[in-house]
């Protein structure tokens, strides 16, 4: 067992290695693929792993779906997930352990989507794959191949991977069953805190946004609710929606405050806060055991509104406001 100091201390040294050199986006890769293998339990085992590709306009999509032992054999409820690592890395591999967690909880398929990276792929090249994937779902294309409900979808995903999935979220309201932000980046137009801490101290926060916005953004204009999701104004309708915040995240305020403006709109909110956790705590669970918990709580949720007929649960929610 890795103590949070060794993993700190590992990880700092990477960072300070790295320092976001575009031309070592491989190297970053590969080190947090070593850092997953490393301070991460692997999932639990699946009745089956397929891999295969969405077609899209511009390219297919790789994408991963993971049925559990306890799905449906017939076509039923799946979560799309996201992976996060910031537009610029990560991919399937870095974050299996969270979606075979996720999967296995809920018994339910899990499609994991490996979205194109800048700064190769700059934006709109990641949101526009996931959103491929989503409409691909949602056409029924992968119901009688992968068992993927079209009716009972749900997405949900971490970091960078939450910004889209609460995008998508607003843009197919009516459409999804649940939406999962987990450590959410809700926007990309101020890089720090409204209230630094001392866990701001070291500005790692600082620097990854920079170069998120240098090589990601890349001169779009972040304002744009596909950019920064946190700046819509009409989040009424929304489906339900499982928000995790970390006390040791520079993003932790914008998450917060997305999950008081889905309430404050009538959206069904769960928010869990871990005060004494890091931002992307959920790939490293042999340093924290919550890594391997709260996908369960995750899981929970999903289930609770997986069946649930989208648009009866809007009125049902509306009527609760009233």
């Amino acid at each position: 067992m890795f103590s949070p100091k060794e993993f700190a201390d590992n990880f700092r040294e990477r960072f300070e290695r790295l320092k976001f050199d575009p031309d070592k986006i491989y190297s970053i890769h590969n080190n947090i693929r070593r850092l997953t293998n490393q301070f991460d339990h692997p999932g639990p085992k699946m009745k089956d792993v397929l891999d295969f590709n969405v077609p899209g306009e511009d390219c297919d999509v790789p994408v991963r779906l993971y049925i559990p032992f306890g799905a449906e054999d017939v076509a039923g409820p799946s979560l799309i997930y996201l992976h996060g690592g910031g537009f610029v890395t990560c991919s399937i591999e870095s974050h299996e352990a969270i979606a075979l967690r996720i999967a296995n909880g809920a018994n339910m398929r899990v499609l994991s989507v490996d979205y194109r990276l800048a700064p190769e792929h700059p934006y709109p090249a990641g949101p526009i794959d996931c959103e491929t994937v989503l409409k691909w779902a949602l056409s029924g294309q992968g119901k009688d191949a992968y068992g993927i409900d079209p009716a009972a979808l749900s997405i949900g995903g971490d970091s960078a991977g939450g910004n889209m999935s609460a995008y998508l979220a607003q843009k197919y309201r009516n459409d999804l069953h649940a939406q999962i932000l987990l450590y959410p980046l809700m926007q990309l137009t101020n890089f720090k805190p409204p209230k630094p801490g001392p866990q701001d101290w070291l500005q790692f926060g600082f620097m990854a946004l920079k170069f998120i916005n240098e090589h990601y953004v890349a001169g779009a204009n972040a304002n744009e609710t596909r950019l920064s999701p946190l700046f819509e104004k009409n989040l009424r309708g929304l489906p339900p929606a499982y928000v995790l915040t970390c006390g040791l995240d520079p993003l932790r305020d914008e998450g917060k405050l997305y999950a008081d403006n889905m309430s404050c709109h009538g959206v069904k909110v769960k928010y869990h806060h871990e005060k004494a956790m890091p931002h992307g705590f959920l790939n490293f669970s042999r340093v924290f055991p919550k890594g391997r918990t709260i996908p369960l709580e995750v899981a929970e949720f999903i289930r609770d509104y997986a069946l649930r007929d989208p648009v009866k649960s809007i009125t049902e929610m509306a009527g609760e406001a009233v």
